[in-house]
């Protein structure tokens, strides 16, 4: 599969994480009901307010997850509509 175009992965040109974008933000804890609490400060650095919607992204390694990545809902959608939109018009002409 072909790397997407520029344009095609958003505002923030994210299309995975190279060493230079990641860094731990946090260390948090699973609690017996598997639930987690991100941090205040994390939370507002990345706009996350209550009643949002985050997406959970696994990347596989050798058939386990071993990484796991959050992005708002919202900005999954607008990235899948920049990238299939191109895509959608190549393939209708």
């Amino acid at each position: 599969m072909k790397e997407p175009r520029p344009e095609a992965r958003g505002a923030s040109g994210f299309s995975g994480c190279s060493p230079a974008a990641c860094q731990i933000e946090a260390i948090v804890a699973v609690d017996e009901k598997g639930q987690m609490v991100l941090p205040k400060a994390v939370r507002d650095r990345a706009g996350i307010r209550a009643g949002d919607k985050l997406a959970l992204i696994g990347w596989q390694k050798e058939g386990e997850i071993c990484c796991l990545g959050l992005i708002k809902a919202e900005s999954l959608a607008e990235m899948v509509k920049q990238v299939l939109g191109p895509l959608m018009k190549e393939i209708g002409g």
